[in-house]
């Protein structure tokens, strides 16, 4: 079998080397001229799956996918000509290697060369980056699904500006023009008219308050956060019919930002309810277990497969995933056709926020 280390000057100083590359987290092996495998560590085997004695002997290229293959080796012969000692592979972004399984991952990459008597020896230190490049991904499609949902909120409240306050306005000048242009020929008619017209700006007063509700409900700076969760479970009920049992600590209160955090994903909950589940009664928990909030949104509605696609920048649980993921916390959605849907968020609290 092949030694797992070459070109030590002792058998002590090799027992050392080996010892100490062994107990590297960091994938290291080492490459002749000719860019075939001559030193290959532990963590080098965890990584790529192959053994030290099946790599050792080998061109590196068996640690690379095929169509990266020529151009790493061109970059390693670039690199023993500069002179230059030690470099980053990849200009700074991360490079492809290939597993025994077959199964290609990103690493980052490091390259030393250092003339021996028997000619120039490359050693590469790596490391296996899947899980950083994952959770980039993961963050990208986050931020990408957060701004497509707030987005589609800014339309949604501008069609509602545009449908109910503009429209209105609209009408209301018109009746004021005709109201200017017929009081003295016919008063009873323009008193008649001015009466429709408070009519409508009462609406529009109304409306007015409750869009901005929509964007920030007065009640939760005013009375605090259990009162405003009863006063969004209390106009679920009325505007659905749908009985909203409530369960938490009348004396909850929390800091900012996670009281309007808290308020929203109830909000959210309960207006995904009524409008998808065709629900006969919901369940609201709100409670602080040690220095999390749990809150959780139940109803015996239709309820849904969780695993099937939703459609793009769809409202409703993308923006419970962003309110609660920006404070550290997780959503988790349990559903089922004709079983109903449970809403649980759980959210870290800092005493000092």
């Amino acid at each position: 079998m092949p030694s797992r280390f070459h070109h030590a000057d002792s058998e002590g100083v090799a027992a050392r080397l080996a010892g100490l590359l062994d107990s590297a987290m960091d994938g290291i092996l080492s490459i002749d001229e000719g860019q075939v495998i001559v030193l290959y560590n532990r963590a080098a085997e965890k990584i790529f799956g192959w053994t030290a004695a099946e790599a050792l002997g080998q061109r590196l290229e068996m640690l690379l996918p095929e169509r990266h293959r020529a151009g790493h080796a061109g970059m390693v012969a670039r690199f023993g000509t500069t002179g230059v000692t030690t470099r980053r592979m990849g200009d700074g972004t991360t490079i492809t290697g290939l597993r025994k399984d077959g199964s290609v991952f990103p690493m980052d990459a490091s390259i030393s060369q250092l003339d021996t008597g028997h000619g120039k020896v490359y050693t590469v230190i790596l490391r296996d980056v899947s899980e950083r490049v994952r959770a980039r991904q993961e963050l990208a499609a986050f931020a990408a699904e957060a701004s497509g949902v707030r987005e589609q909120e800014k339309s949604r409240i501008a069609r509602e500006l545009h449908d109910e306050l503009a429209q209105s306005l609209t009408a209301l000048k018109m009746d004021t023009i005709w109201v200017r242009d017929n009081l003295r020929a016919d008063p009873t008619a323009a008193a008649a008219k001015l009466d429709a017209m408070v009519a409508l700006l009462d609406q529009s007063v109304a409306s007015t308050r409750r869009i901005a509700a929509d964007l920030r409900p007065l009640v939760l700076d005013d009375l605090g956060l259990a009162a405003a969760i009863e006063w969004v479970a209390h106009g679920f009920q009325q505007r659905t019919g749908v009985p909203c049992e409530l369960d938490m600590d009348e004396d909850l209160d929390l800091p900012e930002p996670y009281a309007t955090a808290v308020f929203r994903i109830v909000q959210e909950s309960l207006a995904n309810v009524a409008k998808h589940a065709q629900a006969s009664k919901v369940q609201v928990r709100v409670a602080q277990e040690g220095n999390r909030m749990v809150l959780s949104v139940q109803d015996d509605g239709r309820g849904f497969v969780t695993g099937e696609p939703r459609k793009p920048q769809s409202l409703g649980l993308a923006g419970l995933r962003e309110r609660a993921q920006l404070l550290s916390g997780e959503v988790r959605v349990t559903s089922a056709p004709g079983e109903g849907t449970r809403v649980e968020a759980r959210i870290p609290v800092q005493e000092a926020a």
